[in-house]
């Protein structure tokens, strides 16, 4: 991978993010309308994969994000603290009544065919009011910085935070760093305020900056203004359609060394056939075929990112960053919340073929 990539050797901070908190309430298998009390999961699409990497994966990583001082904010606060992420944050006064707020992800689990149902609550959200110069980048990547990530879910949130983006993929550039960017298409967060067009426009500059690109055929579409396929896939789990769509990928963004996805066919909320495919550097790569049996689906996709990037960090094959992604995200849906309870040594093992036999 040393080829593909120059990643900085370890030292400073391995990862940073930029993007939003958020915290989900979730209330299990009863679905929001007949709820009597419900779990809190913190979370965010860049928060998430920081997490990961240092809880699971034991690398050194931050995040750059909003904090409203009030009781919603100490709670998520200490959640980030509790994760091993080092926050930077531009903090925010609550006014005692309309905020600004941190914002509330609404998401009930579903069960068998009934699918889990998620909505928000993102009114007067601090994250949406980051903007260019609210961040010290220099004094973030003072000890050096290895990997910078954001996601198109913060890029959506205002005319604001793809700039910010932008912004922080810049100084991460200077400072040497690999930048990724989950392309995470959300339409309706788009239509709010700028549109497909704008869409396109906003991410087709982040990406202009990115190294490596996590999305799907629709993503690619619709984040990026790429033409559909011209030939369906002929299953969920067929990566043809998605490699496909790379070349023009590569056309409109030469820069781009990796892109990746994962694969995951629904058969039932709960029982879900998954794999996950890459292109890095014009070979292409695709992990093994699992049946899940899923817990909480919810951030399965930040799973995958989080160990396929492990992989790249730590200089692993190409195949073997595909497979540790897939097998993560994988382990990710078998826990309540959006952020990680395994090891990576678990990780490792199913990655490598292991089984869920009773570990004495």
């Amino acid at each position: 991978m040393s080829d593909t990539l120059k990643i900085r050797p370890p030292g400073g901070l391995d990862f940073v993010s930029v993007g939003a908190l958020v915290h989900r309430l979730d209330p299990g298998l009863v679905p929001w309308r007949k709820a009597t009390c419900c779990q809190i999961h913190v979370s965010g699409g860049e928060f998430n994969v920081a997490a990961n990497l240092a809880d699971c994966f034991r690398m050194n990583t931050g995040i750059a994000t909003a904090m409203v001082d009030y009781p919603i904010g100490d709670m998520i606060h200490e959640r980030v603290r509790a994760m091993g992420v080092t926050p930077f944050y531009k903090r925010f006064k609550h006014n005692g009544v309309n905020g600004p707020n941190m914002a509330t992800v609404y998401s009930d689990r579903g069960h068998g065919v009934r699918a889990p149902v998620v909505f928000y609550n993102r009114s007067n959200e601090a994250g949406a009011q980051l903007k260019p110069g609210d961040f010290d980048w220099g004094a973030i990547f003072k000890n050096g910085v290895r990997w910078f990530h954001s996601g198109g879910i913060f890029a959506a949130l205002s005319e604001t935070t793809g700039e910010v983006i932008i912004e922080g993929m810049k100084a991460a550039k200077a400072a040497g760093a690999i930048c990724s960017f989950d392309l995470n298409f959300r339409e309706k967060l788009w239509n709010i305020w700028g549109g497909a067009h704008k869409a396109a426009e906003v991410v087709g500059r982040i990406v202009a900056n990115a190294d490596v690109l996590v999305g799907n055929e629709e993503d690619l579409q619709k984040g990026l203004g790429i033409p559909g396929p011209e030939v369906a896939a002929k299953s969920k789990l067929d990566p043809s359609v998605f490699f496909g769509m790379i070349d023009q990928v590569v056309k409109k963004h030469p820069q781009v060394k990796i892109v990746a996805t994962t694969l995951r066919d629904v058969r039932s909320t709960n029982h879900h056939n998954w794999s996950a495919v890459a292109w890095i550097d014009g070979q292409t790569y695709q992990a093994p075929t699992a049946e899940l049996d899923v817990f909480d689906r919810v951030g399965g996709g930040d799973g995958f990112a989080s160990g396929f990037f492990y992989g790249l960090l730590t200089n692993e094959p190409p195949q073997e960053c595909v497979n540790l992604g897939w097998a993560h995200g994988a382990l990710l849906t078998t826990f309540p919340g959006d952020t990680s309870m395994a090891t990576v040594e678990q990780v490792r093992a199913f990655a490598k073929g292991g089984s869920a036999r009773i570990q004495r």
